[in-house]
């Protein structure tokens, strides 16, 4: 029996090393990406070459994408940074010790792992991954933690005929772990789109960057993005002996 995997793929650093984990171990590998109006668009950009460079590195595997158009989300839930525009994206130092970030959709993961679900129900796969990561459910996002998996797990088992499991690989992996894992991978990260705030160059401030930094100092590598606080951070690259990601 052939393994199929369906994974969301957003665009971001997290999701491309889910791609290539799927595409290492699945004869087919299914991808969703979900439009849902927010701030930080820019990412799904990054899915079409995240798609071409995977297939380049894994040619027989099969590969099949959808791009959905959830941009209800927005009208229906425009508390969030990344829905809302008059709210600001909060920066790192914001976020310390807040129950929930500002930049949490409500509902967001259980949604999309929902459509997930069916879609993996609909072209008989029985795995669907998610990219949440350790950094994630310590950030306050309650979607993005082991007990959400294990109790959405608990739901997709009530299934009768087709019983899918949802699997978040890197749920467990700090995102030193994470850069290290998609450099072995062949990941090319200046492929991926990571920050809140939909500019670019990226504000290194914002919390979902610099979380994506901090993994790449302490993997003693260079983020090939560019940032608009670039003179800082090559003082800090050069201080920690961080070099360019060979390709």
């Amino acid at each position: 029996m052939k393994r199929k995997i369906v994974v969301t793929l957003s665009g971001g650093m997290d999701s491309a090393v889910l791609l290539f984990k799927a595409a290492k171990i699945a004869d087919e590998v299914h991808t969703i990406s979900f439009d849902y109006g927010q701030r930080h668009k820019r990412e799904l950009e990054c899915v079409k070459k995240q798609l071409a460079d995977v297939k380049s590195l894994y040619p027989e595997t099969v590969f099949h994408n959808k791009l959905l158009d959830t941009t209800f989300i927005r009208e229906m839930a425009p508390v969030s940074s990344l829905t809302n525009d008059n709210i600001n994206t909060p920066n790192v130092n914001e976020i310390m010790g807040e129950a929930q970030p500002k930049s949490y959709v409500p509902f967001r993961n259980l949604m999309f792992l929902s459509m997930l679900c069916s879609y993996a129900e609909a072209v008989e796969a029985h795995e669907v991954w998610y990219g949440a990561a350790q950094a994630d459910s310590l950030a306050g996002y309650w979607d993005g933690s082991e007990e959400f998996v294990e109790q959405l797990n608990s739901v997709t088992a009530l299934n009768r005929e087709n019983r899918i499991t949802v699997k978040a690989p890197l749920i467990e992996m700090s995102k030193k772990d994470i850069v290290l894992d998609g450099v072995s991978l062949g990941v090319n990260f200046s492929n991926t789109y990571t920050c809140y705030s939909g500019e670019y160059p990226c504000d290194a401030e914002s919390a979902s960057s610099s979380l994506r930094l901090q993994g790449f100092v302490e993997a003693n590598l260079r983020d090939p993005l560019e940032y608009t606080q670039q003179d800082k951070l090559d003082a800090v690259y050069e201080k920690n002996g961080c070099k360019a990601i060979e390709t």
